[in-house]
């Protein structure tokens, strides 16, 4: 092979071109590929095949005018995933027998000679899954995960994940910003979920933690003077699973000294304009907009709003108060709002549609889920006997409700209607086709610095205990906790949370107010957070940063609403890794050596 061909990407000794590469340029020339057998077609004497490798699928022609009868005999033996080399002669393929979906559809391979590699066994999944079939089970997928990865779509995904990661890394490179590693093994911290932890052979009845995130250690690279790092960082975090977690997983970790919200946003938005554009092709238009914490909740009941449906949430309560309706009266005597959305066309949905979204609300936590519809005759729904009249006509202009639309109410405490009003914006949306198709981000700021929790009534951290607060007196900060403000923001998608970061808390008294707050003693902090709080002594500057969910991220790029599919070796939502058996049993001995037995 000449050495200009060995500059075609992918070129070996076996291959001179991979097969996705094949096109109409090389009409007329002698090359040799390399592959798998994808599909075969046997139209009495002429065998058609399609070879695959990771860059697509080619065509190849085997008849008996150009291919020996040693090739063709063998052409009888082979097997869905069998590995071959052949060689032979690009042709232009006949007008008629043109695949337009494709890319390499307009040539095929006349093949001259046939070499069989490998060979393979029968196949417990297909890996060509025809159109029309569905998917084997998830199950089965991870338990032969080497098949299933090979499949066109799957390669596809993580080719995507190539190129998005090779453009956050060339975005940041190109900003200034240093990649460096930080520890794997590690002591534990309070962030929010467990840690999985790591027995010390050499220091018997000690235990390092695997990282939740690189949280301290690229807040020390700011003291330290690398003013500008990131990492595609490795994350790990022992918590109940689902479609959009993994036990392991990995996010674009930045942090920037001598910075305000603006940079950072700034640096995000620079970054995810090159990930799409390099991986998907899409334009993203900056800067994205902002909303506050408060008003996010307040329009859409959760910090993760959904933008591309248009319906914002009202405050129903004054227009329907007074009126004689109890439940109404009730909630507001107790403190409460009823809040809902208008739903344009929305009359519609069926009553046993509505009572779905009922049982949705309480699904939630709330106590149900109330309707209205407007139709040319008037009101119906629970509450319609209280709309005749002038108090329909009021409440219909008030809140721009027309015939054939729909009103869904929820009646409470916000902490119990915010969640059930979100949950049924995006079902009813989604239903009725109300989600619009583009991209709609926003940034949600100004998060609480500590939220309650819900079983103790003590504070725990919004974001995580290093976030710098809004108060910056300690002694306030300590007395009224719940009434600070801090410095975070995420970054939304489509209702989905991208990205999450803070400027950082980084003055000393000000952190150990925080960690006090959160329950923490003297001498707790100081064994906890002592190493952090002794390099704060000399000399760090205002920072702040964000960690992007690669994995999050790009199953949104390719159109897949779980990242298992974008993972190349996933755990199920049980935390077992099918194909190689984790976790497992360890010998006793083993055990020994670290100082534990199993009780």
């Amino acid at each position: 092979m000449i050495e200009s061909e060995r500059a075609v990407p992918g070129a070996t000794a076996w291959r001179e071109i991979p097969c996705g590469l094949v096109g109409p340029e090389h009409v007329g020339r002698a090359v040799h590929l390399a592959g798998w057998v994808h599909r075969r077609r046997d139209l009495g004497g002429v065998v058609f095949l399609h070879l695959r490798d990771r860059t697509g699928l080619v065509q190849l022609a085997f008849n008996p005018a150009w291919t020996p009868a040693e090739a063709m005999e063998l052409l009888g033996d082979l097997n869905p995933e069998d590995v071959l080399a052949v060689e032979g002669k690009v042709d232009a393929r006949p007008e008629e027998a043109v695949n337009p979906d494709m890319p390499t559809g307009s040539v095929e391979i006349r093949v001259t000679a046939i070499q069989r590699l490998a060979q393979s066994g029968p196949l417990p999944i297909l890996v060509a899954v025809p159109p029309e079939e569905d998917l084997p089970s998830e199950e089965l997928r991870l338990r032969h995960r080497v098949l299933d990865l090979r499949r066109p779509e799957m390669q596809r995904n993580f080719a995507v994940r190539h190129r998005a990661t090779n453009a956050a890394r060339q975005a940041l490179s190109d900003e200034g910003f240093l990649e460096i590693e930080t520890p794997f093994l590690t002591r534990r911290t309070p962030e929010g979920a467990r840690d999985y932890i790591v027995p010390s052979r050499v220091h018997r009845g000690e235990f390092y933690a695997l990282p939740q995130s690189p949280q301290l250690y690229k807040q020390l690279l700011m003291v330290a003077g690398f003013d500008r790092y990131f990492q595609i960082a490795r994350c790990l975090r022992d918590e109940d699973l689902r479609a959009d977690r993994q036990p392991e997983f990995t996010q674009v970790d930045v942090e920037m000294a001598f910075v305000d919200e603006d940079d950072v946003f700034g640096a995000a938005e620079r970054m995810l304009v090159r990930m799409f554009a390099e991986a998907v092709e899409v334009e993203v238009q900056i800067p994205f907009p902002r909303m506050t914490y408060a008003d996010a909740l307040e329009k859409y009941g959760t910090d993760k709003p959904d933008l591309r449906i248009p319906w914002e949430l009202r405050d129903f309560t004054e227009d329907l108060s007074g009126l004689g309706f109890g439940i109404v009266d009730g909630v507001k005597d107790a403190g409460g709002r009823i809040r809902g959305f208008v739903v344009p066309g929305g009359v519609s949905l069926s009553r046993a549609r509505l009572d779905v979204a009922n049982e949705t609300a309480r699904q939630q936590g709330a106590k149900g889920a109330l309707w209205l519809k407007r139709n040319d005759e008037g009101w119906s729904g629970p509450p319609a006997r209280f709309l005749e009249g002038e108090a329909g006509h009021s409440f219909a202009a008030a809140n721009g409700v027309g015939p054939g639309d729909l009103v869904i109410m929820v009646a409470g405490p916000d902490t119990e209607t915010s969640p059930a009003l979100d949950a049924l914006r995006r079902s009813i949306g989604d239903e009725l086709g109300a989600v619009e198709d583009r991209l709609c981000w926003t940034w949600v700021t100004e998060f609480p610095l500590f939220e309650r929790n819900p079983e103790t009534g003590r504070p725990v951290a919004s974001h995580h205990p290093f976030t710098m607060p809004t108060e910056t007196d300690p002694e306030k900060l300590m007395s009224d906790p719940f009434s600070v403000g801090s410095r975070a923001y995420d970054l939304v998608l489509n209702g989905t949370e991208l990205c999450s970061g803070s400027i950082r808390c980084h003055v000393p008294e000000l952190q150990r107010a925080i960690l006090g707050v959160l329950g923490m003693e003297e001498n707790e902090i100081e064994a906890r957070f002592g190493f952090l709080l002794e390099a704060f002594r000399y000399g760090v500057p205002p920072h702040g940063g964000f960690a992007l969910g690669l994995d999050r991220l790009v199953a949104m790029l390719v159109g897949t609403t779980s990242i298992r599919e974008v993972i190349a070796f996933p755990k199920t939502t049980a935390a077992r890794g099918l194909l190689e058996g984790a976790p497992s049993a360890v010998d006793a001995s083993e055990l020994a050596d670290l100082g534990l037995r199993l009780e």
